[in-house]
């Protein structure tokens, strides 16, 4: 029995992603695929299109074969942290011996060896990172700077620096990383990307659009206009969550949920949650009083700065309305890696893989949420009851899904 992992949010599942997925299966030689899928909260701090069931349900209509969650505490996290928790669930599992990722350049002669200076963590890069934080950079900036210069390449043509610049090279260079940490045996194998960039915002292609694309067409047109870059069965689930109210959801739709927070919020409960760092907590409430309206973009727009990315922004937004604290968000906390293995949905192939998991992980498999305990299950609850109560009509049923229903089954 041989299983390939992919960690993945599919913020909608478009033809990219199943290019990715058919690539992946061939050239692992997989039987079977495991998805580790970000819940209702994604990694650069915004809220999924649509529930993580929906998205579940994309992954499985696609063909993979079980999806597990990746908890809240690592999804919404720089490309080290959710890096480090996708590849720890893969690897509990005790089923999965290959991981395939997409990355610009398609290779990994120089993410390979560079991964294996950096999994050190050596004083000396932490030290040049700081060097460059102190300098004014960003966090992803400081770290693409320290990282070349601890593996012999400095300065501003260096290869690994320019490969580092590509978000895709980053979150491989992480799983790499991960991987040697754990004393993992998963191999892993990369793809190019093809046809689109991570952020391009306008398709240049006839079928294959980033998901950034595909979202803005979702939101600023219809259906129809992201009709050619999806698969079919994305585009009825999609058709069925936004007819049913369960979508499209953005920051807006939490508006006046993180407003409240924000305006009854002192300083002080402000800065003992997570990302909210170097007197951002200051900044936040001088900065809502300034705003014409009291738009989340508004508030992103304002706070930007080069210092802090948009991304480390919305990230900070997102855990001060889960109310994520920096004592659960620590270092010496997320290193203990994820706490079980909560599954989402399976197909037949995925029902055996889950019968040999039952001697092979290592990790408790979560099928009834009802029936475990663990701190980072509370906080995917809750992520996910905050984030159905954010739908136009919300229902009970919707807030408690994860107790009142089972994994999706798909045996076709």
């Amino acid at each position: 029995m041989s299983a390939v992992g992919l960690i993945v949010e599919y913020n909608p599942l478009h033809n990219g992603h199943v290019h990715h997925y058919t690539r992946a299966k061939e050239i692992s030689g997989a039987e079977y695929s495991v998805a580790i899928l970000s819940g209702p909260f994604l990694q650069r701090g915004e809220p999924g299109i649509v529930s993580k069931f929906a998205r579940a349900e994309m992954a499985l209509a696609m063909g993979a074969d079980l999806v597990i969650e990746l908890p809240a505490a690592y999804a919404v996290q720089p490309a080290e942290w959710f890096a480090y928790g996708g590849v720890a669930l893969l690897h509990a599992t005790g089923v999965v011996d290959s991981l395939c990722f997409g990355t610009e350049s398609g290779t990994l002669d120089l993410l390979l060896p560079l991964s294996r200076i950096l999994a050190e963590e050596s004083q000396e890069l932490q030290e040049e990172i700081s060097f460059y934080l102190r300098a004014g950079m960003n966090y992803p900036a400081a770290y693409s700077r320290a990282a070349a210069a601890a593996a012999g390449y400095p300065g501003e043509e260096s290869e690994v620096l320019q490969i580092l610049q590509k978000p895709n090279h980053t979150l491989g260079l992480h799983y790499l990383i991960a991987l040697h940490r754990l004393k993992s045996p998963i191999r892993p194998f990369t793809i190019p990307r093809i046809h689109a960039g991570y952020h391009d915002e306008m398709p240049a292609h006839s079928a294959i659009a980033s998901a950034t694309a595909v979202r803005r067409m979702l939101l600023e047109q219809d259906l129809s206009a992201a009709a050619p870059y999806l698969p079919e069965s994305t585009l009825q689930i999609l058709s069925r969550e936004f007819r049913e109210g369960r979508g499209p959801v953005t920051w807006d739709s939490f508006r006046g949920t993180l407003m409240h927070i924000l305006l009854t919020s002192s300083p002080q409960e402000l800065e003992s949650l997570h990302e909210v760092t170097e007197g951002l907590e200051h900044r936040l409430r001088r900065l809502i009083y300034s705003l014409k309206q009291p738009q989340v973009d508004e508030l992103l727009k304002a706070l930007k700065t080069k210092r802090y990315t948009h991304t480390k922004l919305q990230r900070m937004l997102t855990h001060i309305l889960l109310r994520h604290t920096k004592e659960q968000m620590s270092p010496s906390a997320l290193s203990q890696g994820p706490g079980y293995l909560r599954v989402l949905g399976f197909s037949r192939g995925g029902q055996k893989l889950l019968k040999t998991m039952k001697k092979t992980a290592s990790l408790p498999v979560i099928v009834k949420p009802s029936s475990f305990e663990h701190p980072q299950l509370t906080l995917d609850l809750r992520a996910s009851a905050a984030y159905a109560n954010a739908f136009p009509g919300p229902e009970v049923h919707h807030i408690f899904r994860d107790y009142m229903e089972a994994p999706i089954r798909t045996f076709d």
